[in-house]
C-alpha cells in the first residue's frame, strides 16, 4: 500500500524510468509503513519531543493533535499510514 502523495512520485518515476510501479516501490523503498510497533515507536518519540502540544491537545485544542500527526508523518518520511497514526496516537495519549 502507498499513499496518494507517494503514488504521484511513483507515476513520475514510471514515466522517467519505464519501470513498473511495483519495481519502483521496492527499489525506492516507498511502501507504506503499516507495522504497528514501528509506528508506535515513532509516535512515542514525537510525543516525548512535543510535550507542550500533547498538553494543548489534552486541554481541548484539536489543532495540536493535527500538528502531532504531521510530526509523525514527517518523521516517517510520509510512509506511515495516516489512519493508523490517528488511531494509535489517540490510544497512546489517552
Amino acid at each position: 500500500t502507498i499513499s496518494g502523495k507517494i503514488a504521484k512520485q511513483v507515476f513520475g518515476f514510471m514515466w522517467d524510468e519505464g519501470k513498473t510501479a511495483d519495481e519502483i516501490i521496492v527499489e525506492k523503498g516507498l511502501k507504506q509503513e503499516t507495522d504497528t510497533g514501528a509506528i508506535e515507536a515513532i509516535i512515542k518519540d514525537v510525543l516525548a519531543a512535543n510535550e507542550k502540544m500533547v498538553e494543548e491537545f489534552k486541554s481541548g485544542k484539536e489543532k495540536a493533535f493535527n500538528g502531532l500527526v504531521g510530526q509523525v508523518m514527517k518523521a516517517s518520511k510520509g510512509k506511515a499510514n495516516p489512519a493508523q497514526v490517528n488511531e494509535l496516537m489517540k490510544k497512546l495519549i489517552g
